[in-house]
């Protein structure tokens, strides 16, 4: 059974910083491309970013704007998101879940029971 758990959100400052980290298992975390998503209230869960297996290949959201990174270490079984320069639009749950594309397909909200609960993080003006 797949499980992914989130942390690293919070409360912070626009224009301020976070990182994010998953762990995930049950798979074999190396073979797999992975993504970042998240929900604010009222809206629909999108994409934000997402990494291939071997780390080389990243997708963003427009919205990110080169503001974010996404990175993974697969001898941990982790995924991390990198948030810089945030704004008060930022704000929201955030999960993380493999998904079966990279590039522009990998940001697609995929259909899954493995979704973790997600770290909040919220961005006061």
């Amino acid at each position: 059974q797949v499980q992914a758990v989130e942390s690293g959100g919070g409360l912070v400052q626009a224009g301020g910083s976070l990182r994010l980290s998953c762990t995930v298992s049950g798979l074999v975390f190396g073979d797999v491309n992975m993504g970042w998503f998240r929900q604010a209230p009222g809206k629909e869960r999108e994409g934000v970013a997402c990494i291939d297996w071997t780390g080389t290949i990243e997708t963003y959201a427009d919205f990110v704007e080169g503001r974010f990174a996404i990175s993974r270490d697969n001898a941990n079984n982790t995924v991390y998101l990198q948030m810089n320069n945030l704004k008060s639009e930022d704000t929201a749950m955030y999960y993380c879940i493999p998904v079966a594309f990279i590039g522009t397909r990998g940001l697609r909200v995929p259909e899954s029971n493995a979704w973790g609960k997600g770290t909040q993080v919220t961005v006061s003006l």
